[in-house]
């Protein structure tokens, strides 16, 4: 999902019901042996188990605030 063109954001879910964001393609990479995923968020670093990932979903879009509302 990260090197899809154009990016889309997604989500990773665990099997103990946690769940990751991935808004950009830079904040994640996986090992070189295919097991292990570090992702980077506002919390820090998280290294993920790939045999404990029960999904990976494309993200709903964040809501924008409407423009051109004021006086």
């Amino acid at each position: 999902m990260t090197t899809a063109q154009p990016f889309r954001p997604f989500l990773i879910k665990l099997a103990d019901g946690r769940s990751f964001r991935v808004n950009h393609p830079e904040v994640a990479a996986c090992s070189l042996n295919g097991r292990e995923l570090v992702i980077y968020d506002e919390a820090g670093m998280h290294l993920l188990e790939l045999l404990l990932v029960a999904e990976m979903v494309h993200a709903p879009a964040e809501a924008r605030p409407a423009q051109g509302s004021g006086a």
